[in-house]
């Protein structure tokens, strides 16, 4: 039977669609029910339906999945589950949108029909990121894909809501939410974004209704004014004691309010004079609660003025606000305008101005739940890593607020309460009533309202594990392992997933939280349409191949630092991916069937030594690596092993010994140990490179089964002494290539070798080493002794030993012409401090780094790294000279 040779060249494309599918239709990656393994199990953020892969996307799976794969070698029985968000007010937007081009809306249609829209939707063309992640090598068990509105998650989302209301923590009440006039929906505080932006204060008087004199307050939104109560003044403000209690008349609306006082107001602020507006500003909704106030709302839903704003209903409030200026102005009682930064809240879908808006909406009380979760993470049952981001928890949940959790759309979790229309009680239960628990009327109507789409997500861990019944998914797989996320959604998340955990399954929903880097361009800026410096993930997979991508993202994913991410950087791994596929090319193509079996380490001879000792510090790094989530440290540990000792070193040593220069039983040794180097390397790159890993394996001589089935590595018997001896040779050799190089030798002149070593031991190391010395540096002859006379104009250079320094020396006599060198040295070193002056200039001016693609500029800030790097060489070459020809 002939040898199994792997194609000239790596073919992703290929490779990969041939993996994916197999690995999934053999069902690789579920676990096994009764398995007595210790469990391994997390639950993949699931992904909005409407979402397409980007690189946060990429680089949070990519993790997910080197943890997953890694465990599974490690003996684990392993779940990552599966699953895909409703993304209520997006999806809804995304139909919305189809319906607008038909010349249709959703009020047209109606509820129901408008709800088999978005299904039809979501089984056509939801979904796609599904397939994107299985693209990128995701080991998920998709025998167990949930979605947050199927029917098993459907159920627990009503359980909670229903238990949660029966015990006080679910409650309905008028409340300042914030707004979206577009969207039409409330949003939750973390739904809102907020941007700093240049507006003015406006210094409005207000006049006392005893015609005395007047208060002047300062606003930021003048138009909101005609929806004033009062105006709050601080106690100790020795400006306004006099007039706290009097009444002011309220401009423009012409209604009396009161002055009163409340510790609440800053006496720093504008004037002092807090105007209260609680229908439209959180604060001031505070106030007015504590003082007995009522409320006056003065714009509708879609922010337009209402019936209460008078001569300005039906403007929109941006339209109104000039023209309540302007009447101001008109009656002398705007005293001042000056320009004022504020911090405006927009939607975080649609950008739209958020509005605080005073409305009926359902509630969460998250202080009884917030309580515990603190208390969990301040004990240790969930840790963060990085640990600082328990911080950002812990501020957040000792300052939280209710949860506002009704949504006004029709796509989403229906709220189960029903509204009596007879004696307006609400009936919140599991199944449909059939009349009010209240008066027994059957006129009853479910509330119309969604539940935010987070709250379903919030019981994600045990929800998509079969709760609320008891099954044997929850009991193995409950609490989870660990959870992989992005900072921006500890508090959307995170959080609540630990307080509906611990509320309705007793335990935290996971041990560990690891939470990524934010994904930068090369110069650190934010990626962005706008900024045109996009990475498309789905791209680059097709471009340089999926192994390049997941290996870059997990290399540059160091604990606690963003990502600084380029194109090049993905292609330079690519390259990694096609020197794995030489190396393993070179080597099926030179071993033969006897260096199949399991190699004797009594054969091993100084360099088999080397790499097997240099192969357990490997396999303790990346172990250590994964272990501690610190991947960008197991990625360049098996990226150094593999490049920089065994392909630069291990391989071009043993070339003679694979050719059967040494005879066969050496060569049968050289190819047992380079095949079992390769194995073991190939098992430790799995996890970040699973389609090229698994593509060479099968080649391999004794693979039955899936790389992924196998062990990962461990450290076997080391030789560390005998390693050292081959460190030292290894130093000679360079230092010798070194000096070639520096003095411009041609490389197949044979050159002169005199070692100088104190160290005995050490000196019978590098005889020993000797052929390698002789084959790699190109050395004729080679002596080694204690100590000596140094030979005239002779090239000196340090080899490292652990037991002392090795001088190295290699004769130039009849190899340079030390005038002609010098002459060759100065010219190559004027043209590239010419070179590097144009560059240096160039990326000092302002005018080339606004105007240039920033890949332009990077590029030029490259070369000139690269020129200065080569003008310290050439410095030290003819510094050098001068003391070898001196």
């Amino acid at each position: 039977m002939g040898k199994k040779i792997l194609a000239k060249v790596y073919e992703p494309g290929a490779v990969e669609e041939k993996w994916s599918g197999w690995w999934i239709e053999k069902k690789l990656f579920t676990p096994e029910r009764d398995s007595k393994k210790p469990a391994f199990v997390m639950v993949i953020p699931p992904p909005n339906i409407t979402g397409s892969l980007h690189l946060g996307h990429a680089l949070n799976n990519t993790l997910q999945d080197i943890m997953a794969r890694y465990k599974r070698m490690r003996g684990y029985n392993v779940l990552w589950l599966p699953g895909i968000d409703h993304a209520g007010i997006a999806t809804q937007n995304v139909v919305e949108k189809q319906l607008l081009d038909e010349g249709l809306d959703r009020h047209k249609l109606g509820r129901d029909l408008f709800l088999e829209r978005v299904w039809k939707w979501k089984e056509e063309s939801g979904g796609l990121i599904l397939n994107q992640l299985k693209l990128l090598g995701a080991s998920c068990d998709w025998t167990r894909l949930r979605f947050t509105m199927d029917e098993g998650l459907s159920k627990a989302v009503r359980e909670v809501f229903v238990r949660l209301y029966n015990e006080g923590l679910i409650y309905r009440a008028n409340y300042i939410i914030n707004w979206c006039p577009r969207c039409l929906t409330a949003l939750s505080d973390l739904e809102v974004e907020h941007d700093e932006t240049e507006g003015s204060l406006w210094h409005i008087e207000y006049p006392l209704k005893d015609a005395t004199g007047g208060v002047t307050v300062a606003t930021t939104r003048p138009e909101t004014m005609l929806g004033d109560v009062a105006v709050a003044v601080n106690p100790d403000d020795p400006r306004y004691k006099k007039l706290v209690g009097k009444t002011l008349q309220l401009p423009l609306a012409e209604r009396d309010i009161p002055v009163i006082a409340d510790s609440a107001v800053d006496m720093e602020f504008g004037t002092g004079a807090l105007k209260i507006t609680p229908a439209h500003d959180f604060n001031d909704f505070e106030i007015a609660k504590a003082h007995g106030l009522t409320s006056v709302r003065v714009m509708d839903l879609e922010a337009l003025m209402n019936e209460n704003a008078g001569k300005y209903s039906g403007m929109d409030r941006f339209s109104a606000r000039k023209k309540v200026v302007e009447d101001l102005k008109g009656r002398g009682l705007v005293k001042k305008i000056e320009p004022y930064k504020l911090i405006v809240g927009s939607c975080y879908r649609c950008r739209t101005v958020v509005e605080p808006t005073l409305s009926k909406q359902w509630f969460v009380k998250v202080g009884p739940l917030a309580k515990p979760a603190i208390r969990a993470v301040e004990a240790g049952k969930t840790k963060f890593v990085p640990r600082m981001w328990e911080n950002t928890y812990f501020d957040w949940m000792r300052n939280i607020r209710d949860w506002c959790i009704s949504r006004q759309i029709w796509w989403g979790h229906r709220i189960p309460a029903w509204h009596c229309k007879g004696c307006e009680n609400i009936t919140v239960a599991m199944e449909e009533p059939k009349v009010c628990q209240g008066c027994g009327s059957s006129e009853i109507g479910q509330d119309p309202d969604v539940l935010d789409t987070w709250f379903s997500s919030a019981l994600w861990p045990f929800s998509t594990l079969g709760w609320p019944e008891r099954t044997k998914d929850l009991k193995l797989f409950y609490p989870t392992t660990a959870l992989f996320t992005s900072f921006d959604i500890i508090f959307f998340w995170v959080a609540r997933m630990i307080m509906m955990g611990l509320k309705f399954m007793g335990k935290v929903p996971f041990n560990e939280v690891y939470i990524h880097a934010l994904i930068r361009d090369a110069r650190g800026q934010k990626m962005s349409k706008s900024r045109g410096n996009v990475i498309d993930p789905l791209v680059m997979m097709d471009k340089y191949g999926t192994d390049a991508l997941r290996f870059t993202l997990a290399v540059f994913a160091a604990q606690g630092r963003d990502i600084k991410f380029s194109e090049e950087r993905i292609e330079g791994y690519r390259n990694f991916a096609n020197k794995l596929w030489n190396l393993a090319r070179f080597a099926l193509m030179n071993i033969n069937e006897v260096s199949a079996a399991e190699p004797d380490p009594e054969k091993y001879n100084a360099a088999d030594k080397w790499i097997i000792t240099r192969l357990g510090v490997c396999t303790e790094g990346v172990g250590a690596g994964f272990e501690g989530y610190e991947f960008d440290s197991a990625a360049r540990s098996v990226y150094r092993f593999l490049w920089h000792e065994l392909c630069d070193w291990y391989v071009e040593l043993v070339k003679p010994d694979l050719r059967g220069e040494l005879g066969e039983d050496r060569r049968a040794v050289t190819g047992g140990v380079l095949l079992k180097v390769i194995k073991d390397t190939l098992k430790m790159l799995h996890p970040f490179m699973p389609f090229i890993t698994e593509e060479i394996f099968s080649f391999l001589p004794g693979a039955k089964t899936s790389i992924m089935n196998t062990a990962f590595p461990k450290k076997e018997k080391v030789w560390p002494e005998e390693a050292s001896g081959m460190e030292t040779v290894m130093d000679i050799i360079r230092a010798v290539r070194n000096i070639r190089t520096e003095m411009n030798i041609p490389p197949t002149a044979p050159l002169e070798c005199m070692c100088f070593c104190e160290n005995s031991a050490l000196a019978q190391e590098i005889l020993k080493g000797e052929g390698y010395i002789k084959n790699l540096a190109r050395v004729q002859t080679l002596t080694v002794s204690k100590d000596g006379e140094r030979p005239k104009s002779a090239a000196l250079a340090i080899a490292k030993g652990d037991a002392s320094r090795v001088e190295v020396f290699v004769p130039l006599k009849g190899f340079v012409d030390f005038e002609r060198e010098t002459k060759r040295l100065t010219r190559e070193l004027e043209k590239v401090l010419k070179e590097s002056e144009a560059v240096k200039k160039k990326v000092a001016n302002e005018g080339f780094l606004k105007k240039a693609p920033p890949e332009i500029v990077e590029k030029e800030r490259l070369k000139l790294e690269g020129l200065i790097e080569k003008k310290v060489k050439i410095e030290a070459g003819l510094e050098r000279i001068k003391e070898i020809a001196g």
